[in-house]
């Protein structure tokens, strides 16, 4: 059974850090490029970050460009997000999203979300 749980959202004031975490399981995770989006109140979710299978090309919104930072574990089947400088602009649900390659069917699978909440 695939499963993607998100972990590590929360309050945080402007210009302070969360790290989120996304467990994977079910899946060859390796294989699949990992992505964070996210959804603010009233807004369409949005790309965060993408990081490839191997972790060699990675992509930022350029809303978050230099302030985020996504990796991966592919020992431990983990995906983060390290945020700081936060503004309330990045208040919204995250979400961890697995993509397969095309030549492995391209199945999609998406977390259920953690909330971060920039305020003072």
């Amino acid at each position: 059974q695939v499963q993607l749980v998100e972990s590590g959202g929360g309050l945080v004031q402007p210009g302070g850090s969360l790290r989120l975490s996304c467990a994977a399981s079910g899946f060859p995770f390796s294989m699949y490029v990992m992505k964070w989006f996210r959804q603010a109140p009233g807004k369409e979710r949005e790309l965060v970050a993408t990081i490839t299978g191997t972790g060699e090309t990675i992509t930022y919104a350029d809303a978050v460009k230099d302030r985020f930072t996504i990796s991966r574990d592919n020992a431990k089947n983990m995906v983060d997000l390290q945020m700081n400088s936060l503004e309330s602009e990045d208040t919204a649900v995250y979400y961890c999203n697995a993509k397969a390659p095309r030549w492995f069917g391209g199945s999609d699978y998406w977390g259920q979300g953690t909330q971060v909440t920039v305020s003072s």
